[in-house]
């Protein structure tokens, strides 16, 4: 008969654990404006890929988030703010209508 030693399902869960944090999270958003018809943005883990940038996430307020190459100690001056609720991205100048792919 099969026996299964006390410490066989203790490791399982650990292993299952460690390959599961190693994944990684990330959503793909198409971003329209009015000058530019399409653009990928990436959020991926705590940064936003996004115009050849990288964008290091800075904190939230309410619904918008804010990201920055380099937070600024008021997040409010990062220069991109994401609302995911609505898809509204702004920066660059610019009013991006972003929708997840």
């Amino acid at each position: 008969m099969f026996h299964i030693k006390p410490q066989f399902p203790i490791l399982l869960i650990a292993l299952l654990g460690l390959t599961a944090c190693e994944r990684d999270n990330y959503t793909t958003w198409n971003c329209t404006s009015m000058t530019q018809p399409k653009n990928s943005m990436v959020l991926k883990k705590a940064q936003m890929q996004f115009l050849d940038l990288k964008l290091d996430y800075c904190g939230s307020l309410g619904e918008r988030s804010y990201f920055e190459q380099k937070c600024p100690a008021n997040i409010q001056e990062s220069s991109y703010t994401f609302t995911p609720s609505t898809g509204a991205l702004v920066g660059n100048g610019q009013n991006y209508q972003c929708s997840a792919l």
